[in-house]
This record gives C-alpha cells, sequence and structure tokens, in this order.
C-alpha cells in the first residue's frame, strides 16, 4: 500500500468572511500544511509581505503571466488581478504535501477542473449582516466596493454545492479546529491510497 502523491485543500467564500484569518491561524498550528501564495495587481496592505500574503505584481506583469500559462486560475475583481502561480502547487504536491489555497470562488471553479480530488471547504458567515460588519471594520475599502462585495457574497452563497465542506466562521478557534478534523479525515480516506495486494 503505498499513499498518493499530496493534497490540495482549497478554502474559499465571500470577501470578508474571514479566509485569509482562519487560514493563517491553520498555517500556525500546522507545520506540515504549505501554504500557496497567490499572486496579485492590488496595492499592498499594511502589515503585508511580498512573498507572504501575496505576490505582489504590476497589471502588465500579471498579463504577461496569464500569457505564458503561468496560473492554475486568475480572475479580475473591483479592478485587480488575483492568480495562483502554477509552480508552487505542482512542486508541493509532487513532495507528498499538503498544500493549502485560499481563493475566491471562480478560481476554485477553475482549479476543481484540473484537481477534481481536491478538498474544497466553502467559509460562510454566521450572517449578511455580520459579514456586512466585517467588511466596514477592515477600513480597506470605499462603501460603493464593500456593496458590490456583499452583493456578490449573495451570488457566491449558491455555489456550495460545489463544496465538499461548509464550515462557519463564528469563532476562529471552532472553524480552524473543523478545517484540521476535515484534513485529518480527508487524509485518511481509502481513495488517497493506492493498494498492491501482493498473494504469498
Amino acid at each position: 500500500m503505498k499513499k498518493n502523491r499530496g493534497m490540495l485543500v482549497v478554502v474559499s467564500g465571500p470577501a470578508g468572511v474571514g479566509k485569509g484569518t482562519i487560514c493563517r491561524a491553520l498555517l500556525a498550528q500546522s507545520a506540515d500544511i504549505e501554504y500557496s501564495v497567490s499572486v496579485t495587481t492590488r496595492n499592498c496592505r499594511p502589515g503585508e509581505t511580498e512573498g507572504k500574503e501575496y505576490y505582489f505584481r504590476t497589471k502588465e506583469e500579471f498579463q504577461n503571466m496569464i500569457k505564458n500559462q503561468e496560473f492554475l486560475e486568475w480572475a479580475e475583481f473591483c479592478g485587480n488581478y488575483y492568480g495562483t502561480p502554477k509552480f508552487h502547487v505542482e512542486r508541493a504536491l509532487d513532495e507528498n504535501k499538503t498544500v493549502l489555497l485560499e481563493i475566491d470562488i471562480q478560481g476554485a471553479k477553475q482549479v476543481k477542473e484540473l484537481y477534481p480530488d481536491g478538498v474544497f471547504i466553502f467559509i460562510v458567515p454566521p450572517s449578511l449582516k455580520e459579514l456586512s460588519e466585517r467588511l466596514h471594520g477592515r477600513g480597506t475599502e470605499t462603501e460603493d466596493i464593500i456593496q458590490q462585495r456583499l452583493a456578490k457574497a449573495v451570488q457566491e452563497l449558491n455555489e456550495i454545492k460545489n463544496y465538499n465542506y461548509i464550515v462557519e466562521n463564528d469563532y476562529i478557534e471552532a472553524a480552524v479546529e473543523k478545517i484540521k478534523c476535515i484534513i485529518t479525515a480527508e487524509k485518511c480516506s481509502v481513495r488517497r491510497y493506492l493498494f498492491d495486494v501482493k498473494e504469498e
């Protein structure tokens, strides 16, 4: 019996639902999980570091990466581009690592076509009111952008059916613990092993 190559874990959900916070907490508690850093054209926010939260690139640089087919998926929202570089994910999976990918719903659809055996987790807020309060509390976007994100969130909730698991982000600690349990269970799944039974 031998294990297949690494496992891809995709975490997505509406903007402001706390995906980033959950993933950071999960990574802090799980040394065996490797984070897939995305590329973006949006401005670097206070406290963010190049190569840690994102790879920050100009739109021209991003478009060149698209032409060179360097992304597993990419999307445009509110005037900015976001994408997942291929090289990082493929290398980690080949090394039998668990790769954590935090992306939006549109990107998750693209990734699922390439990695149907991935583990897809949808993060939901306790309520849309709570989501609105979180977006306003970030203080990083204009009211117009926030309203766009809220409208999109309503549409995105209809995509839950395309995911394997749903986790409500009411309390960060509880949400992280649920995801850790999901990953543990998936690592023990029979479908992730190749069996080579030999008769004596």
